[in-house]
């Protein structure tokens, strides 16, 4: 797992600017919380009118009395205005409370949304090598469930603290002005839970870092199992797993109970803090109350004022504890975002419109770990058209160099140019749109049958789409559906047979109409009686296009003007030492001196092991 060691004060830098697009939406919060202070202030007055002004003979307090002048002979009216502002104080309160419900809700999605959509965009143009690395699930976790960082940090996290200090603020100072003696017992708590919650920061902190680590492994065990479930059942293996879960859930377990112990133990001595000063203001002020400096009214004000001021330091210090989850879960979101992105455009990179289709190997080395190269100088030149059969044993580094092709990844050393021009010096979109792809097992999305076709062309016609299929032999199939191009294909197009699922990747690859065009065993996981159709309808497709076909099928290179042999990372290397093989029309050049080699228009470089049909061999298409 990838960590990010960013102090919480960048964290903190970091997610501000990734909120600074809602900066409106968060002033609005800010504010409705702040209205939060004079309604606390407030709450506490009709309990000192109803026992002075009502019970006793005290006029009503403040500007209060000079607004409704009550005579002391009249408690029921004392006792009615009391009631009306606790009426009117709840009104306002719960008024408050939906508006600032439904802003935060609001913006706390809008802000994870953003977030989540900036790391999946991330994810995707991360390197291959990473996810092989990490496995798919650990960018998964981090999108889905780190991303929610953002809003704890602002909306559950910052907010809470400002509205909460000016309320404190303001219950110190109406405090101090009743009682000097006892604002100041009750300010004497606040630096002792300060200090409690730093010793807390630091020792949960490492904790909930692990929690979110270990949450991730833990759910990636259940994504992968459910992706390969028919091979857990086929070996039986459901009881290993689930131990395997189990083993890695009870660590989660253990680091939780930590943490909560952690947590018990601070709120406990909060608890005690708090309680300890409270006592302390009570004894003081009946204290006061015998000695005529206040009155019972006012004692039970000033106690109302301390347990709110209690209040927001409490809310404060569980601001700053929950900080810890929000910066943990932070780490781990800018831990991916900080990945350097897959084949970034050089700042002079130029745009490709539609490539003429002549490729070139130069030189090209490439390992996928270091220390261990996959391919080895490898050379060769294919003219535009040319349909190239790319053979040899399986891990000898055909699917690398289609890889490099597409630039998946770059070359170690070495270039490899389309039309004369580096691959790295196109803009990479231009260049990924310049080919076409058919794989092994076909890529089918959760999705119509008709939006499968048009994904590497979204804004195709409906007509176009057709044409597509009908190209690739499977209108007839789609129109016989219930509800022909529109039906939902389901996870992975697994409502689909095999067969049907590569000629949709066929009509797919139709409607791309790419000049370069990567056939990835494309007809071994079907049947011989569909491998049949298939190969017809490949051979329509490589019309007019350059073709590199991996295959191990004969009769996948009927269609081949020219071979590529490679065995060990290395283009050239026979096995053993012969005259021309000729197989089904295609040409391999194992054992061919050197000096004899050639390609279409170019010389073949000294490694390079292709050669097009000789001139005598006649090609039968089945197109």
């Amino acid at each position: 797992m990838l960590s990010c060691r960013y102090s919480d004060v960048d964290l903190f830098r970091r997610l501000l600017s990734q909120a600074a697009p809602h900066r409106l939406h968060l002033l609005g919060i800010l504010l409705i919380g702040l209205l939060w202070s004079p309604i606390a202030l407030l709450t506490p007055l009709p309990l000192k009118i109803a026992v002075d002004s009502a019970v006793g003979a005290q006029p009503l307090p403040g500007s209060l009395g000079t607004l409704l002048p009550v005579p002391a002979a009249r408690p029921l009216a004392a006792l009615a205005v009391a009631v009306g502002l606790a009426v009117a104080l709840a009104i306002v309160g719960q008024v408050r409370n939906f508006a600032d419900s439904l802003l935060r809700t609001y913006t706390g999605e809008q802000l994870t949304l953003a977030f989540r959509a900036r790391l999946f965009r991330h994810a995707q143009r991360l390197p291959l090598a990473y996810h092989d690395r990490n496995g798919s699930f650990d960018a998964t976790h981090r999108i889905l469930s780190d991303a929610p960082c953002v809003q704890w940090v602002t909306i559950y996290g910052i907010i809470p603290v400002l509205t909460a200090s000016v309320t404190l603020i303001g219950m110190i100072y109406v405090t101090a002005v009743i009682d000097w003696q006892l604002a100041a017992v009750a300010l004497a708590v606040s630096p002792i839970i300060f200090l409690l919650s730093r010793v807390h920061s630091q020792c949960v902190r490492p904790c909930w870092d692990q929690s979110r680590e270990l949450e991730g492994g833990t759910l990636s065990i259940v994504q992968e199992v459910l992706s390969v479930l028919r091979v857990v059942k086929a070996f039986g293996r459901e009881g290993h797993e689930t131990e395997r879960f189990a083993r890695r859930s009870r660590r989660v377990i253990a680091t939780n109970v930590r943490i909560a112990a952690i947590n018990g133990g601070f709120d406990l001595l909060k608890g005690l803090t708090i309680a300890l000063g409270a006592v302390t203001v009570l004894a003081i002020g009946v204290l006061h109350v015998r000695a005529g400096i206040l009155t019972l009214g006012e004692l039970l004000l000033v106690i109302g004022y301390v347990w709110q001021i209690l209040g927001p330091v409490h809310t404060i210090t569980n601001s700053l504890s929950s900080l810890q989850v929000a910066f943990a879960a932070g780490r781990r979101a800018f831990g991916l975002l900080d990945q350097p992105a897959d084949a970034d455009d050089r700042p002079d990179a130029r745009p490709l419109g539609r490539a003429g289709g002549a490729v070139e190997f130069r030189d090209v080395c490439f390992g996928y770990d270091e220390g261990r190269p996959a391919l080895y100088d490898v050379s060769f030149r294919v003219a535009p058209g040319t349909r190239v059969g790319i053979v040899g044993p399986t891990g000898s580094g055909k699917t690398t160099l289609v890889n490099l092709l597409i630039r998946f990844y770059d070359p170690s050393h070495g270039a490899i140019l389309l039309d004369g021009v580096d691959l790295r010096d196109y803009r990479l979109a231009d260049l990924r749109n310049q080919f076409a792809i058919v794989l092994q097992e076909p890529v089918l999305f959760s999705a119509s049958i008709a939006e499968n076709i048009a994904y590497g062309r979204p804004d195709a016609t409906h007509r176009e789409i057709v044409e597509a299929a009908k190209s690739a032999q499977a209108h007839d199939f789609i129109a016989g559906l219930p509800e022909g191009y529109d039906t939902q294909v389901g996870e992975r197009g697994m409502s689909l047979s095999g067969g049907e699922r590569q000629r949709i990747s066929l009509a797919r690859a139709f409607l791309r109409d790419a000049p370069i065009l990567i056939l990835d065993e494309p007809t071994s996981s079907v049947d011989v009686r569909t491998e049949g159709a298939i190969v017809d309808v490949l051979g329509r497709l490589m019309e007019g296009r350059t073709t590199f076909i991996i295959a191990h099928r004969l009769s996948t290179l009927m269609h081949c003007d020219a071979q590529i042999r490679i065995h060990r990372g290395r283009l050239g290397t026979a096995e053993r030492e012969g005259p021309i093989d000729t197989v089904a029309g295609v040409l391999s050049l194992d054992g061919v001196p050197k000096a004899q080699h050639s390609l279409l228009t170019h010389e073949l470089s000294s490694s390079s092991n292709i050669r097009p049909p000789h001139p005598s061999t006649s090609h039968t298409r089945s197109d």
